[in-house]
């Protein structure tokens, strides 16, 4: 078997993976990423970037060249409650290097860090290589067992990052403990053509027990329809054309658009998941993004939420990490101090997170059994006061506690 060493292993090349791998490279630490799939393309998965990340982009002097990458802009989000409009955010009050949220593919935002990573010859990236295990050595992780396409490879790490997502195979192989914090809700991913005279900002749409939420992608609508957790059987049981149906009576001018579905193929699931681990590490091992805190996809704010815990991480880990005379042991304390930084914006955001989706989706959800679904009180004060839609738009596009680029760098 394959063996190869590394100052530091990095588990799974998501938005956190490869965002900490392009940070530690660039401060001169020898890093391997490791992602189990042999390309990034593909589809339904986080692609909204924003301002908070927009930010770290430009500190990093790379906003120029993100921004020529595919995307849109979204400077405002809007909501139809029962066929009434309202701006629920507005991010032109933001005092940021960009004002909106950009709405670029997944696979753009990946290649882009790759592409900026791979000029340094201390940054390797492995494609078609799952770390499936930990290499443990007196209560500490040494290194991780990996499933590559070429054959089984253990990579041994001064540290290992598990940043492997919501089915972290890491921290279930390290025994870290997650708490599960509920989640009432499941997703179907979907997309509908757009056609001349269509509106052109992202928003959602909100009904007697039915929620859209829809993102703008120029030619396409990604379309998000909320349903009861577990309830994939009983809409499929319903039929599809009592699905496009369902669909058209949220936002009737969708309707043409639906016979896009052609097939239960056409249509993704999403199983939401909300939980945080009691942890984040162990002697060797550090967790960030959604291996260590699950995100509800309400507010955009998961992949967002993961750069900023790689920012963090690498501005508290960078340095001691390009030091050689730093041992491993010495990382420990350091491993603690990322999750303390952290851990507060990720209680915040999860926290909202589960009172929108308990007290205003799991009601809209059981719409059926009342006549009309009423503007909350908040929607009825953003669209009384135009002035306070910056208050939402910080809390989704800047969010608790913003992370900045403290990390050194070699550009």
């Amino acid at each position: 078997m394959e063996t190869l060493n590394t100052r530091c292993c990095i588990a799974g090349g998501g938005p956190a993976g490869m965002m900490l791998g392009y940070l530690l490279a660039r401060a001169g630490v020898d890093v391997v990423v490791l992602e189990k799939h042999t390309d990034f393309l593909r589809d339904f998965r986080g692609d909204t970037i924003h301002p908070s990340t927009l930010q770290v982009m430009q500190e990093l002097g790379l906003l120029d060249a993100f921004l020529s990458r595919p995307h849109d802009k979204a400077h405002r989000v809007r909501v139809s409650i029962s066929g009434t409009d309202a701006v629920v955010a507005d991010f032109s009050g933001l005092r940021t290097a960009c004002k909106y949220i950009a709405m670029m593919p997944q696979w753009e935002f990946l290649d882009f860090l790759r592409d900026h990573a791979s000029i340094w010859p201390n940054f390797r990236l492995l494609l078609g290589a799952e770390a499936v295990d930990v290499v443990e050595d007196g209560g500490r992780i040494r290194g991780v067992r990996v499933q590559a396409e070429g054959g089984p490879l253990t990579v041994m790490a001064d540290l290992v990052v598990g940043a492997d997502g919501r089915r972290s195979r890491l921290r279930e192989a390290a025994r870290l403990t997650v708490r599960n914090l509920g989640a009432p809700i499941d997703v179907l991913w979907m997309r509908l053509p757009v056609m001349p005279g269509d509106p052109v900002e992202s928003g959602g749409h909100v009904n007697t027990g039915h929620f859209l939420a829809m993102i703008y992608r120029g030619d396409y609508w990604q379309c998000a329809y909320v349903i009861p957790k577990g309830g994939i059987e009983a809409v499929q049981a319903r039929g599809l054309d009592a699905f496009r149906a369902e669909i058209a009576s949220v936002a009737p001018w969708l309707a043409a658009r639906t016979q896009a579905i052609r097939g239960w193929d056409d249509v993704k699931l999403l199983s939401v998941t909300v939980d945080r681990l009691e942890r984040w590490w162990k002697p060797g091992l550090l967790c960030i993004g959604d291996a260590a805190h699950a995100m509800s996809p309400i507010g955009g704010v998961g992949i967002n939420l993961a750069i900023q815990d790689a920012v963090a991480a690498a501005n508290i880990l960078a340095a001691p990490l390009a030091d050689a005379g730093v041992t491993p042991e010495q990382l420990t304390p350091l491993l603690a101090q990322v999750e303390r930084r952290r851990l507060f914006p990720t209680r915040v955001t999860q926290a909202a997170q589960l009172a929108i989706q308990n007290r205003f989706l799991t009601p809209v959800l059981d719409g059926e059994r009342r006549d009309r679904i009423d503007a909350p009180w908040p929607v009825r004060m953003l669209n009384r006061w135009p002035a306070l839609r910056v208050v939402p738009a910080y809390a989704v596009g800047i969010g608790v506690r913003p992370e900045h680029v403290r990390s050194p760098g070699f550009n």
